[in-house]
């Protein structure tokens, strides 16, 4: 699907050094199809040295020579970015966006043209190829362009198609996750140590009890209760660990923590809607 195709990065950072990686690891693309720009020539060094792609700090190079082309910059300067090539984009050239917050309608009013949009919600487990992205279509993108994005995205872990208006969800769930994930892996090191483990060994057996729990939901597809009940003995260590984070009101937090997150990416997509429309 991407054989023939040449894929431009506006922005080298870490998603796009991610999905660079992705594309060449799994072999969807050769070095020589793949260009990128940066406003930092140490950057675009880098990724030139370790990747053998072509790096450019022009972004109007990128969109010329791509037929993909991917909007990795950050959310705050999408604005100066899309007005300085937009006359380079037409319908000959699928725009896909990873900027967090940003309405593809605000896009296109900021390119003042229609456009062959899709736009990405990834996470930052795509740096370990485990990622997990939302896509969502523009008015005018075609099941095509939907699979070319999808095939982008399952290289750096797991996608789905969503509707743009579900986006801010992902973003309060999966995109802010890993940092709750982080966060109930800290504490459960801290709590190995506080019961007589050294720090090295209750970060690993956090770690990777988590990576494992996660792992035996997608491959078993069984319903987390169902999982939670085959641990749980009677009268067992588990039940007693699982009665006190409900006593601590975890559940409850973590729901709460994603319904505020979702609500600050809404708050947050309305003043990059309002900037990028220049309103």
């Amino acid at each position: 699907m991407l054989r023939n195709k040449q894929v431009g990065f506006l922005g080298a950072g870490n998603m796009g050094e991610a999905l660079i990686h992705g594309l060449l690891h799994g072999h969807l693309c050769k070095p020589e199809q793949i260009i990128c720009s940066d406003v930092r020539p140490e950057r675009l060094k880098l990724i030139r040295e370790k990747y053998g792609v072509r790096g450019t700090t022009h972004n109007s190079e990128v969109v010329k020579q791509s037929d993909i082309i991917i909007l990795a910059v950050k959310p705050q300067i999408m604005k100066p970015v899309i007005e300085e090539v937009s006359k380079y984009f037409d319908f000959n050239k699928l725009v896909i966006s990873i900027a967090a917050g940003v309405p593809l309608d605000a896009i296109e009013s900021c390119a003042g043209k229609e456009l062959k949009l899709v736009r990405v919600m990834p996470n930052i487990c795509v740096s370990v190829r485990e990622g997990v992205s939302a896509i969502s279509a523009g008015r005018h993108a075609q099941k095509e362009d939907l699979m070319i994005a999808k095939t982008i995205f399952d290289s750096v872990g797991k996608s789905i198609f969503l509707e743009e208006n579900l986006l801010d969800a992902v973003t309060g769930l999966s995109g802010s996750g890993p940092a709750y994930i982080f966060l109930i892996v800290d504490a459960l090191a801290d709590a190995g140590v506080k019961v007589g483990l050294s720090r090295d060994d209750a970060l690993l057996l956090a770690s990777q009890t988590v990576l494992g729990a996660a792992k035996m939901l997608i491959e078993t597809r069984e319903h987390p209760g169902k999982l939670k009940d085959m641990v749980t003995s009677p009268g067992g260590t588990a039940i007693a660990g699982l009665h006190t984070l409900e006593q601590g009101g975890v559940r409850t937090t973590l729901i709460n923590a994603v319904e505020v997150a979702t609500q600050r990416s809404k708050a947050l997509g309305e003043m990059m809607k309002n900037n990028l429309k220049g309103t």
